[in-house]
This record gives C-alpha cells, structure tokens and sequence, in this order.
C-alpha cells in the first residue's frame, strides 16, 4: 500500500497564516501577564519567608533626602557623562576614518563608539577611584 504524502499536509488543513499571525499576538500578552502575576507571587512568598524567620525585608520605596530633591548619585553622572562623550568622540572619529581614509562605516563606526565609550568608563573608574581616596583621606 502506497501513501501520498502530499495530500497529508496537516497545518494547511487545519491552521491558516491568519490564524498564526493573530495568535502570536495574543498569545504573547497572555505569557507577559502571566509572567509578571507569577514574579509577584513568588516575591510575596520570599517576603513572607524572611518575616516568618524574623528577617526584616527590603522596602522599594525611595527614600528621598530632603536636602537633595533629585537624590543624584554623582558617580553615577561622572560615569554616563563620561560615557556619553566618548560615544559622541566616538561618532566623530568613525565618520572622519569612513569619510577621509576610505574605511566601511560599520567598522568605523561601530569600533570608534566601543573604543571611546571604553574609554570613557575607564577614565570615570579611574577619577572616581581617586574621589574616593581624597573622600577617605578627609575623613581620616
């Protein structure tokens, strides 16, 4: 007995492109909400495991100063400056090596942004490591 395989094609029979391209949709937001109600509860339960042996938990809340609205960590601002100004040096010097010495923008662009941002990080490490030091040294 032969069998055509041909005509046993199940997914044109039963499920259209159609059918697929709307449920993937749903079928997404169903899974993202379901995620988030599932972090929730097991988020619950590790708080209430931690009350139960007498751990204090965390709090979200932010704890805002007073005297500084904002509540800006300056390292934090030292380094993404920092960073944001070697991205931009970055630009520069890829558009200056595609335009002047010939190179393929992909490569001269996207090396120059990870070489400056890079060294953008590097030189926020090294200046904040040296504010801590004169930190430590006033409290000395």
């Amino acid at each position: 007995m032969k069998t055509d395989f041909n005509n046993l094609n199940i997914y044109n029979d039963m499920v259209s492109e159609g059918m697929v391209a709307l449920l993937i949709p749903i079928v997404s937001t169903v899974g993202f909400f379901t995620m988030i109600v599932f972090l929730r509860k097991f988020e619950n339960d590790e708080k209430m495991a931690m009350i139960a042996k007498g751990i204090v938990p965390p709090s979200k809340s932010i704890n805002i100063n007073p005297a500084n609205s904002l509540n800006i960590n300056p390292a934090n601002s030292l380094r993404w400056g920092l960073v944001a100004v070697g991205v931009g040096l970055g630009l520069l010097i890829g558009h200056f090596l595609e335009t002047s010495l010939g190179f393929d923008d992909d490569v001269a662009y996207f090396s120059m942004i990870f070489v400056f941002g890079g060294i953008g990080l590097l030189l926020s490490y090294f200046l904040q490591m040296k504010i801590n030091e004169k930190q430590g040294r006033k409290e000395e």
